[in-house]
């Protein structure tokens, strides 16, 4: 822990995580796809990733892009991905189901979080959270035992201090009670005035940087870049203690 905040990293590859575990940083939330928004981990990904790090590894379960309404067809695969994941060693399993009207699907997230915490891990929402009437969903993510939310504050990537102050009353009121993981558009330039303004002990970034495959140069992929993260790093251990 840096300036005791728990820093979060996102990582779709064994290289990524290689380069992340160099810095101190604090868990890994891993994906695959990150260019697509990130998708469903394979197991073979995590064990790799286990068997270089002991740090926590919370896994993406997404099965698609386009959104986060899912038919049951969906929403059935990614119980079975999640239940994989968590069987192969995951420390926790990110997701986010919305309904049409981009409230909060109860039903599903009730039954996502009943399956995570029979195997007594972490469950935590990710950022499609951002699309919901926060305040009413939060107090549902609550009721519904999620522990983590991955928000910006708001559908503001990358400005993400744009929603600093919202991250800031949901931190007061909701402070031991669902952790607020600030995310989306972090860099070195915005990561001390977010932290400072919202009040948060924690902060998820990529660090990332796209890399270009010499076989296939009209395409690319994002990377976790260690210059890129030793300055947000450096950031962070530069905020004053309050």
């Amino acid at each position: 822990m840096l300036n005791n905040i728990t820093i979060e990293v996102c990582c779709g590859t064994v290289n990524d995580v290689r380069t992340a575990i160099r810095q101190p940083i604090d868990r890994i939330e891993l994906n695959t796809a990150l260019e697509l928004g990130g998708l469903t981990v394979n197991t073979a990904l995590l064990k790799e990733a286990k068997k270089i790090t002991p740090l926590p590894v919370c896994c993406m379960v997404r099965t698609r892009t386009g959104g986060f309404c899912y038919s049951d067809d969906d929403f059935q695969l990614m119980l079975c991905q999640a239940d994989d994941l968590l069987r192969a060693g995951a420390d926790g399993i990110v997701f986010g189901f919305l309904n049409e009207d981009c409230t909060v699907n109860k039903k599903q997230t009730e039954k996502m979080v009943r399956l995570i915490k029979n195997y007594h891990r972490e469950a935590i929402f990710h950022k499609a959270f951002d699309l919901t009437d926060m305040p009413e969903a939060i107090r549902e993510l609550v009721d519904l035992g999620v522990d983590r939310v991955l928000t910006s504050g708001g559908n503001n990537y990358p400005h993400i201090l744009n929603g600093a102050p919202l991250l800031r009353r949901l931190a007061i009121r909701y402070d031991g009670l669902i952790q607020i993981l600030p995310g989306g558009g972090v860099r070195a330039d915005n990561v001390a005035e977010l932290l400072q303004t919202t009040g948060l002990r924690q902060v998820h970034c990529s660090a990332s940087r796209r890399i270009h495959d010499p076989t296939d140069p009209n395409t690319s992929y994002q990377a976790v870049d260690e210059e890129t993260l030793i300055s947000i790093l450096t950031a962070i251990s530069h905020i004053r203690n309050r």
